[in-house]
């Protein structure tokens, strides 16, 4: 059965093994038990809110960068066909090539006032933050294990301490400027799995929150590996294309038409994607990850007691943060 609120109700003494795509057999509790779905809805206002603006923010950031690079592209090509007269001195793509580069200034200069890839990071931090925290609390994860007085306050106050650590960095709480109303940080789906039994709280977190996170991992280094093969397949070939026309014009061909350079230009871009993606380090960012979650999942359903569950979802928690990633990418770049 399921519960309007996204809760799903298992059959009492239901009894049932499955296995995972992480190859770790996952068995239902035996017994009544109130099995649930946590998701990303179930988060308070102020993640979803800090979650739709780094999305924005770094559609805008990557628009800009590609629109740049594009922009280099045609400068450079422009300069280099054979030009077209209009009149007696007016010459058609030499204009076009110098619009190009004054939109690659213009371009720049937007993206100094608008700190669009600054604001995407800070909003993406602010929203993971809160989201790590949320998942902590409704599970018993340190520091909100079963032996806290109060954890609906201590809660909200860790929230609102590293909060205002974003804040000193740059980030804008919405609530300051009325962009989102007031509002509680514990949703009721929060309190409500807090509630549950040490086995359900176990179930929901490593089903919605460990699997999922090594899903995503996973799919991250296949998305990273093909963009990989494909820039770098394009890299070797502009450069190939641009070493047969260098050798031509050694030897006096084909001079009118300065392909070496565009196509020199057109491979820089491409490089110059490549690495503001940085594709190659999260790749192994990302397995390293993944391999960590992987333990960990194994630990958690066969090792991990009670008593040593808080400190095991703190340190989930810690694997997944964007901070750990970044570090992992930076050693690896």
């Amino acid at each position: 059965m399921e519960h309007a609120n996204g809760a799903h109700t298992c059959h009492p003494y239901e009894r049932t093994k499955a296995k995972s795509q992480t190859g770790v057999h996952v068995t239902a509790i035996p017994g009544p038990l109130q099995s649930m779905v946590f998701r990303n809805a179930d988060l308070p206002g102020l993640f979803h809110h800090a979650d739709a603006l780094a999305i924005g923010r770094q559609q805008s950031a990557v628009k800009l960068t590609r629109t740049q690079l594009s922009l280099l592209v045609v400068g450079a090509l422009a300069a280099a066909l054979p030009q077209v007269r209009v009149g007696e001195d007016f010459q058609v793509l030499s204009a076009l090539s110098a619009l190009a580069y004054a939109g690659v200034l213009l371009a720049s200069f937007g993206a100094a006032r608008r700190h669009a890839a600054s604001h995407w990071q800070l909003n993406r931090s602010a929203a993971e933050f809160i989201k790590s925290m949320c998942w902590r609390y409704a599970v018993h994860g340190s520091p909100f294990d079963l032996g806290v007085p109060d954890p609906d306050a201590l809660f909200v106050t860790r929230i609102e301490e590293g909060l205002r650590e974003l804040k000193k960095v740059g980030w804008r709480d919405p609530r300051d400027d009325g962009e989102l109303a007031p509002g509680g940080l514990v949703t009721p789906s929060m309190r409500e799995l807090r509630g549950k039994s040490f086995n359900v709280r176990k179930e929901t977190y490593v089903r919605d929150r460990l699997i999922e996170q090594r899903n995503w991992y996973r799919r991250r280094q296949e998305t990273s590996r093909r963009a990989t093969r494909l820039w770098s397949t394009a890299i070797t070939l502009l450069t190939l294309l641009a070493l047969f026309f260098a050798t031509l014009q050694t030897f006096s061909v084909a001079e009118k038409v300065n392909m070496a350079g565009v196509l020199s230009a057109s491979a820089a871009a491409c490089l110059a994607w490549s690495e503001i993606r940085r594709h190659q380090p999260l790749i192994s960012a990302h397995s390293l990850v993944e391999q960590d979650l992987m333990e960990m999942h194994v630990a958690m359903e066969n090792m991990v007691t009670e008593r040593q569950w808080p400190q095991a979802v703190y340190e989930t928690e810690r694997i997944v943060s964007p901070q750990h990633t970044d570090w992992l990418a930076r050693l690896r770049s």
